[in-house]
């Protein structure tokens, strides 16, 4: 990782002290002070991380000459300071680096986390059942809320699709590296030769959107109420309440059956939409940036996994960063703090690696 250089650090300390200058400026209006408040707190946590690297190096320059003094006492004691120093030096410099690193700006936002079977028949939907309620142990153990949008059940249990909304703090940020298919590899309650299935599920996850992202003209939909089915086509209410929207321009269809008023079910379809469309437009303008770096979920197919669950061995493997954990139960408990923690760090250490810091 390239040093820190003392000018850069000096640019940063002098922005903060702009910024918080400009904040104490008489006959300021309330839209300037939001915005220069927005700046100074962006830039706060930055400026006391180089504040705390130009501490150390600062330090350091008078250890170095306190390391020629003559006499043995200060020399020694200087060298016990300075071994101390030089050990706190590369974690506050990488603090300061991690804290220079551009924000994906869907951070801080909720999520539509979408689950759905792939390979593997009934067991597959059993998965998808695992997963949910996986992410809805870590969610309540981050104090998050997770609300089901929709679900189609299966009839053996678990779901073929589900998608659900999540709010909190920092959802995106923490659950954006689930996105990709999921593997189960298990002895089915079906299966009476005990022999191993393996089956998959795809998990996506979405920033949510709100109305001031993405603007939908109503000319751009189709927009078609029926009456919601159940198990089996019986009619679960007398109503034409399921709203299927279709996106003309992009052709994207977002079916909602769940509510028994046509109203809610319009309203959540369209939530959908908007979380989808935004997603697109985010994956546009990424792989403008980067070129082909967009992050897909897969067909579904068992040999595309990002992550393998093998219930005989009781093991959890992440492919991307090849870590295994021998703590399944925990883990589909929702303690997924340990995993998520190892992905965010492989992602901060990568983005390192490229970061231009001069």
């Amino acid at each position: 990782m390239t040093s820190i250089s003392p000018d850069r650090i000096a640019a940063i300390e002098a922005r903060r002290d702009e910024l918080q200058n400009a904040m104490s400026a008489p006959n300021l209006g309330a839209e300037e002070f939001v915005r220069l408040s927005k700046d100074y707190a962006e830039i706060q946590p930055v400026a006391e991380a180089a504040r705390e690297v130009r501490r150390i190096r600062a330090e350091m320059d008078v250890l170095q000459e306190m390391l020629a003094d003559p006499n043995d006492e200060i020399r020694q004691m200087a060298s016990e300071e300075m071994h101390e120093l030089q050990a706190q030096l590369p974690l506050a410099e990488r603090n300061l680096a991690l804290k220079l690193l551009p924000r994906d700006a869907a951070d801080e936002r909720p999520a539509m986390l979408e689950i759905r079977a792939g390979t593997g028949g009934d067991e597959a939907a059993l998965f998808g059942g695992d997963l949910l309620r996986m992410y809805q142990r870590f969610a309540e153990g981050q104090g998050w809320r997770m609300e089901i949008i929709s679900a189609s059940a299966a009839d053996v249990g678990g779901f073929k699709e589900v998608v659900a909304s999540v709010t909190g703090q920092g959802v995106f940020a923490k659950l954006k590296f689930e996105s990709g298919v999921h593997r189960v590899q298990r002895v089915p309650v079906t299966e009476s030769g005990g022999r191993i299935h393996t089956s998959a599920a795809t998990v996506a996850v979405l920033p949510e959107a709100e109305e001031v992202d993405i603007q939908i003209d109503d000319k751009d939909l189709r927009i078609d109420v029926y009456r919601s089915s159940g198990p089996g086509g019986q009619s679960v209410n007398t109503t034409d309440s399921a709203v299927r929207i279709t996106h003309l321009p992009t052709g994207l269809v977002v079916i909602q059956q769940d509510e028994k008023s046509q109203h809610k079910n319009k309203a959540k379809a369209l939530k959908v939409l908007r979380t989808r469309l935004y997603e697109l437009e985010r994956s546009r303008l990424a792989d403008e940036r980067a070129g082909a770096r967009k992050s897909m979920v897969g067909s579904g197919d068992r040999s595309e996994r990002i992550r393998t669950y093998n219930f005989p061995q009781g093991r959890v493997t992440d492919h991307r960063i090849n870590l295994t954990l021998h703590r399944l139960p925990e883990i589909l408990e929702g303690q997924l703090d340990e995993l998520i923690g190892a992905l965010i760090a492989e992602d901060e250490a990568a983005r390192l690696a490229t970061l231009d810091v001069v």
